[in-house]
């Protein structure tokens, strides 16, 4: 009799944890959306139990207090996030969990370019950093080996000065902030400070949270850093920690390997690696607001030798004078070009 009353109490708890295993819901979310429209979250309940109450978070931020909730994101970044959803029914929670992806809100405004001036450039130099400052170019090259920073003269292309990396390091991308030369290094999680007037080492930094560096500007109160994905770095200049980053989307998709950077405007100037192409960020959430097209540009450079990583990877700004410079991996000349919509309204 005891036997029977164990079994029959067994196959009822097995009864129970299976109903429990049954309560099941349907977190329903777009996969992507464009932040013009309004995100839609709701919570269904697949098998008739009854919630309670859900709330909404995004990335770990409540958003919403109730189910079927309609959420504004004209004021959220771009690129992937996660939503949370906490469910309440029978005295039990629930969290069930989507990625999403935010999409600026309107296509990306597509340039042309003309020529302005042009001026020499050592087609021996892999540029992987362009700068602009009083006159002169200050440029970082790669290369395990052949990696350096060096201070040229504009019109005529003369090195100035010159300072080697240890070989060991690949260098990448350099900015010029507060009478320093902030440099970057490709694989090596590291980066390097230089006297702006001596070329002298100051001291060495690491990387955060990003793996690699690439390309490397400022603003006027922080560094700014890609490192060869969708994300841009924003670093606090005295530490040099990575405080945050934004990720550049047009209204369909993201942009990978942003290289080279610089700050215009206002606006994040990122070179895309192995295409002859610029695009124009918006630094608050990621937009990518214009494209431009510099193929044929590419086209008018005299390459020693075909080789496919000869392509544009160098962009300067004289803010003084509101001009841009461009220029690319072994190319032999440096261009000062304007900008223009291919079809303005």
């Amino acid at each position: 009799m005891l036997t029977r009353i164990f079994f029959l109490a067994f196959l009822s708890s097995l009864l129970f944890t299976g109903c429990k295993e049954d309560i099941s819901f349907k977190f329903s979310t777009p996969k992507k959306i464009n932040i013009d429209q309004k995100l839609e979250l709701s919570v269904g309940e697949t098998n008739g139990t009854v919630v309670d109450s859900v709330h909404f978070y995004l990335n770990g931020l409540k958003i919403a207090g109730k189910n079927n909730a309609k959420i504004n994101l004209q004021d959220q970044k771009l690129g992937k996030h996660l939503l949370t959803a906490t469910l309440f029914f029978q005295g039990q929670t629930k969290k069930l969990n989507n990625f999403i992806h935010f999409l600026a809100a309107q296509k990306p405004v597509i340039y042309d370019f003309k020529i302005i001036n042009t001026f020499p450039h050592d087609s021996d130099a892999f540029t992987q950093g362009f700068e602009y400052h009083k006159g002169f170019i200050y440029e970082s090259t790669g290369g395990k080996g052949t990696s350096f920073i060096r201070k040229t003269v504009l019109k005529t292309g003369k090195t100035l000065q010159q300072k080697d990396l240890n070989s060991q390091y690949f260098g990448e991308g350099i900015t010029l902030f507060n009478n320093k030369i902030y440099q970057l290094t490709w694989q090596s999680k590291k980066g390097f400070t230089y006297d702006l007037n001596t070329f002298e080492p100051l001291k060495s930094f690491a990387y955060g949270e990003s793996n690699e560096g690439w390309g490397l500007t400022h603003n006027d109160q922080e560094l700014i850093k890609s490192d060869g994905t969708e994300r841009i770095w924003f670093l606090d200049p005295q530490n040099l920690q990575e405080k945050r980053f934004i990720e550049a989307y047009t209204n369909k998709r993201k942009a990978e390997r942003l290289n080279e950077i610089e700050y215009v405007k206002g606006k994040i100037y990122a070179n895309i690696w192995q295409k002859n192409t610029i695009i124009i960020i918006d630094p608050k959430n990621g937009t990518i607001e214009g494209i431009i097209n510099l193929n044929k540009l590419r086209n008018s450079v005299d390459l020693k030798e075909q080789n496919k990583d000869a392509v544009l990877n160098g962009i300067a700004y004289d803010s003084e004078n509101d001009r841009l410079f461009v220029t690319g991996k072994n190319w032999n000349k440096t261009f000062e070009i304007k900008l223009f919509p291919q079809n303005p309204k």
